[in-house]
Order: structure tokens, then sequence, then C-alpha cells
């Protein structure tokens, strides 16, 4: 999962980035609510993580605007120092799903964590997931479609299942390809769009069909179900 990390103290944000690496995710980090808002406009990310205590905007502040722009879907996690009822309530009151205070033991982050994940987006890496016309088995990375197997490499399985896990969410760029190709891989743009092209193509997504995939100017792509129309879309 792709989680951002918002404190102004850098060992925090060292600890959050070890641990979460550590956990099979990847962790961005922000030492002011700005930076992070305004990555938030144009970046997508599975978890938040803030501070309340920061040096231009309080946590509470930030946790509200992140919500006027990505919705009430995305979890989002206060890890600070205020511990006082009063504080509890205020942070989960300004839309946030839980609430940790330091300093933080390891084993009850990443518990929290993962409990936030698996309530954000469930459905085991084993277990077979059905989306009308399309069925993957994770355990022997094959995909089916009305019942035939579909011929897919590697990463074109991996952005496919991604895409279907992530119905309706508007996904950046960066986020695909860390998801695809991993945070440390040099991976042109171009890449990105001719594995979407392809899958568009081998998996017949198209309105008729009750899929969409569109891609949004400065951000990236998303893959939508649609109701089907009676007019073919344009290829």
């Amino acid at each position: 999962m792709r989680i951002a990390a918002l404190d102004d103290d850098p060992l925090q944000l060292e600890f959050f980035t070890h641990a979460l690496t550590s956990l099979g995710h990847v962790c961005r980090t922000y030492a002011t609510g700005a930076a992070l808002l305004k990555d938030l406009r144009r970046e997508t990310f599975d978890l938040l993580i803030v501070d309340w205590q920061l040096p231009d905007i309080e946590g509470p502040d930030v946790v509200a605007k992140a919500r006027q722009l990505v919705g009430a879907e995305l979890p989002i996690i206060f890890v600070t120092n205020r511990q006082a009822e009063s504080d509890i309530v205020a942070g989960l009151a300004s839309g946030a799903d839980d609430f940790m205070v330091k300093p933080v033991r390891v084993a009850e982050f990443a518990a929290r964590i993962g409990a936030l994940l698996r309530r954000a987006y469930p459905g085991s890496a084993n277990s077979v997931l059905e989306f009308g016309r399309y069925r993957f088995v994770p355990e022997t990375r094959a995909l089916q479609m009305d019942g035939a197997p579909v011929e897919l490499k590697a990463r074109e399985y991996e952005l496919a299942l991604f895409l279907f896990q992530n119905l309706g969410r508007l996904l950046s760029r960066d986020h695909l390809r860390e998801i695809i190709w991993g945070h440390s891989a040099e991976v042109i743009s171009r890449s990105l769009d001719t594995h979407v092209s392809r899958l568009r193509s081998l998996l017949d997504l198209r309105p008729n069909n009750g899929y969409m995939i569109t891609a949004v100017y400065g951000v990236g792509y998303r893959f939508e179900a649609v109701k089907p129309n009676t007019q073919e879309a344009v290829s």
C-alpha cells in the first residue's frame, strides 16, 4: 500500500518509513500540512498518518481539508502527543478513523495500520475475486473472462487486479507505477499508458461491457463500473 506520513519531527518520519517499509508498504513523508494537502490534489494514497502539532496547520484542520479533497473512504490515523479525551474526540470528529498517542509501540502501530487497511480494502490476497465477467485467482495469478483464461504478462495482471480492487478511485500515475513496478524503479511515463491501453483491449474494457478507464489530465487514471450504453464506445 501507499501511505503518506505527516509529522514535523524527522526522527518520527524516519520511524514511520522504516516501520511501514518493513511491512511491505511505500511511505511518502511530509513535514508540513500544506505540502501534504498540495500533493493530495495530484497524488493518491491508501492511508494517511497525521500529527496534531505542525508548523503551519493543526492536524484536525489537515484531516478536515483532506476529507474535502479525497472523500470519506480514505483511512486516516492521528499519531500525536495529544492524549486528553477532548483531543481524541476532536481528532475523530475532524474525520480521522483512529488515534494513537506517542511514543508509538511498533507492534501496536503495525496492528492498527493493518486493521485500517483491511477495513478499507477488504479481501484476502489469496481469495478468488469476481467482478462480473472477470474472475481473478491470486494464488495462481490467473484471470478469466467469461470463464475463459486471459493471457496476461505479470505486470499486466498486477495492474488489472489493482484497478479492479480500486474501482471508482482516482489513482495517480506515481501510485500506479509504484504498485506495479516498485518504489525505486525508474519507469518512463509511456510504459504505464501502454499497459493501460493493452488492458483496455485485452479485457474489452468499454462502457458497453460495464467498465471504463478514464485518463485524468495531470493526475492519472480512474477505473469505474458504469451502466452499459446502447451506443458503442469510441475506440
